[in-house]
């Protein structure tokens, strides 16, 4: 999970991908306007490039872990001395990544800053979390202030380490280890849905929806090499398999937090699925992977430029991949 170790992680044990058959995306009838997107740790990263790519059709963002978009501007060393856990002289530069985020939307590399009037943000951060400090998830969140337009949210006082909290699922809430789930009582997941879709739901004991697999090479910009795994996973309430109108939720993993790592923990226990019953969401669940060559064997997603300098972009191969995947769901980000 904590990208500071990265280099000396070379020499630890990567997960296989073992092969197995995965259907296409289903096409869905889906409000283009209920898109939203979260993630912890590398996920969080992602997730933020994601929506400062796309915010004219995501909705809002949800930060678990993570820092300010651009953070890393294209560097490991940069994202490793300033990005995780650094010392109070050397935290990012808001003012710097504010003014970099304007030229990038004025070039339409990401969408335009007008985007993001109205989305809701939240950024939320354990006080027990020494693997991402509390000083850069704050930077998140001031540099959305800075940029302006979107409503923000702060949830930084509960006693969790760097994990995804739930009600009961996975290890202690107090560590940090895999799969990267903490038996908190605090449900996170309902907590980031609640935040980006105001308004009263009762979650289900249980999910009743399928979680199904799916064929992420079939998403692949121009066949390019977009660094996931070969298996992906899509949540399907039986309201929307039925052709009610829903929206979509991504959902990004932490590093080695994939399915190649931990199985289907993250994407059957982290707690979205009931939620999304409720409140009428397909969630998709892409998977990354861990490799060698590019230097990333902990299956992060790219957040700091392993898959290409444009990597945070419009024109990023994964946020290519992500933005064929909503598309072909029935939710286009462009």
């Amino acid at each position: 999970m904590a990208t500071s170790a990265i280099v000396a992680s070379l020499l630890a044990t990567m997960g296989c991908s073992s092969p197995q058959s995965a259907a296409a995306l289903p096409g869905l009838k889906l409000d283009p306007s209920r898109t939203t997107v979260s993630g912890l740790s590398s996920g969080a990263y992602m997730a933020t490039q994601a929506h400062m790519a796309f915010s004219d059709h995501i909705a809002g963002v949800a930060l678990l872990a993570g820092g300010p978009y651009g953070c890393a501007q294209g560097s490991l060393e940069v994202a490793l001395s300033r990005c995780m856990n650094p010392a109070a002289d050397t935290l990012p530069d808001v003012d710097g990544l504010a003014e970099s985020a304007r030229r990038k939307a004025a070039s339409g590399a990401i969408a335009p800053l007008s985007g993001l009037a109205g989305d809701r943000v939240l950024v939320m951060h354990g006080s027990l979390d020494t693997t991402v400090g509390a000083a850069v998830s704050a930077a998140g969140a001031s540099l959305y202030r800075a940029l302006g337009g979107a409503v923000v949210e702060e949830d930084f006082e509960r006693e969790m380490a760097h994990t995804f909290p739930t009600l009961a699922a996975g290890g202690a809430c107090k560590t940090s280890e895999s799969p990267y789930l903490g038996q908190c009582g605090f449900d996170a997941a309902g907590a980031i849905l609640q935040a980006l879709y105001p308004g009263d739901a009762a979650a289900a004991e249980a999910a009743t929806g399928e979680l199904r697999r799916f064929d992420q090479k079939a998403y692949l910009p121009e066949g390019k090499d977009a660094m996931l795994a070969d298996t992906g996973y899509v949540y399907v309430p039986k309201a929307c398999a039925a052709g009610e109108t829903c929206g979509l939720h991504i959902a990004l993993h932490g590093c080695q937090q994939n399915a190649d790592a931990v199985g289907e923990a993250f994407v059957r226990d982290a707690g979205y699925n009931r939620w999304a019953d409720a409140r009428r969401l397909v969630v998709l669940y892409p998977q990354s992977r861990a490799s060698y060559a590019p230097l990333n064997p902990k299956a992060c997603w790219d957040w700091w430029g392993y898959s290409g300098t444009d990597y945070d972009t419009r024109q990023g191969v994964q946020l290519r991949w992500l933005a064929n995947a909503a598309a072909a769901l029935g939710a286009p980000l462009e």
